[in-house]
């Protein structure tokens, strides 16, 4: 006899929110069941992994393993092979379970998981960060911006910040304000550094020791609130509902190599708008990393947000400023990171 649970994965019904391992009660969820183990051992952070949230038809976000044999659904996962582990990027990085992770990864070749593997191409993708603790944004880091922009390159970082209602997924809409708030649309396609353990006062020689991996983002702005608004406003410009969209993939700082050396791109509606490298950078990651740590403890689950290369609207003669408007479409590229994609409502 063919049991519901055979028969939804017959079908390809099965997701992240409807599998239940055998022998544990449909009333318990994934989140029941990780709460009663919850991980107690040693704080490390994930390697040799590219990760994605999925967004659950239960309202939930919970993580994505992206393999050479298709996403792993971890909340799946974890149900059906009795293995906890992390449920959500923020969960990983501040628990430090990367060894739970990687132990159910290892796990999910066995026959009972098959109903956690899903078609990367049919999910909808969740916020990688809901509630990081800090939010922190380098402003006029790469040479040529700022040029283009005409501002002298500054002598320390310039930092201002986001707030996490800022925060949206890869495959994102933005719904833009009424114009009488805002109309002047820029992008700005960003690497993101995610910090992975306390940093306090780090040297920039072990600076990147505390980085756990990397992102493709957008430090999306309005410039009229930024720099005409009365004194000038750089974080109202730049902290509107989903005005920081991340993703498609974290990936582990080991995947990486060097932060310093990656291609980085712009397209608006297919056409080439921001093309450089973040060797253009006035402060490299090390750099960032130290200096913000010397002001503030960095904690895991931190975003930092570097900078953007030249090409922006704002950088253009006023004459040839052309503003994002709804209808646009926008890709932001990073080398090894994937290609964030959002539209403009």
């Amino acid at each position: 006899m063919t049991t519901r649970r055979e028969f939804l994965a017959s079908t390809g019904a099965v997701s992240a929110v409807s599998v239940i391992s055998a022998g544990v009660p449909a009333d318990v969820s994934a989140r029941e069941m990780h709460a009663a183990g919850k991980y107690t051992g040693p704080h490390e952070m994930p390697h040799n992994v590219t990760l994605a949230s999925i967004a659950n038809k239960d309202g939930t976000e919970t993580l994505g393993v992206k393999t050479d044999a298709g996403l792993l659904d971890v909340r799946a996962a974890s149900q059906l092979l009795g293995i906890a582990a992390p449920l959500t990027l923020e969960e990983l990085l501040r628990e430090g379970n990367a060894a739970g992770l990687s132990k159910l990864i290892a796990a999910a070749s066995n026959p009972k998981a098959k109903a956690a593997w899903l078609d990367e191409s049919r999910i909808s993708y969740g916020r990688l960060f809901t509630h990081p603790g800090k939010i922190v944004c380098v402003g006029l880091n790469y040479k040529r911006h700022a040029q283009e922009v005409g501002m002298p390159q500054p002598r320390v970082p310039p930092l201002f910040n986001k707030y996490n209602n800022s925060l949206a997924a890869h495959q994102c809409t933005i719904t833009l304000p009424p114009k009488d708030v805002a109309y002047k649309f820029d992008y700005e396609t960003e690497l993101l550094i995610v910090i992975g353990k306390p940093a306090r006062n780090v040297s920039e020689a072990d600076a990147l020791n505390y980085v756990a991996g990397y992102c493709t983002s957008n430090d999306f702005s309005a410039r009229d609130l930024q720099l005409e608004t009365p004194s000038g406003q750089w974080m109202i410009g730049k902290t509107l509902d989903n005005f920081a969209p991340i993703g498609p993939y974290f990936v582990s700082a080991d995947r990486v190599g060097d932060p310093n050396n990656l291609k980085i791109e712009t397209h608006v509606n297919g056409e080439v708008r921001q093309s450089w490298t973040t060797n253009d950078f006035i402060f490299n990651t090390q750099q960032m990393v130290s200096y913000i740590s010397k002001h503030w403890t960095l904690e895991p689950g931190d975003i930092i947000f570097t900078g953007t290369p030249h090409g922006v609207i704002l950088g253009k003669p006023k004459d040839q400023q052309v503003w994002l408007k709804a209808g646009d479409e926008i890709t932001s590229t990073i080398e090894k990171l994937g290609q964030l994609k959002f539209r403009l409502a």
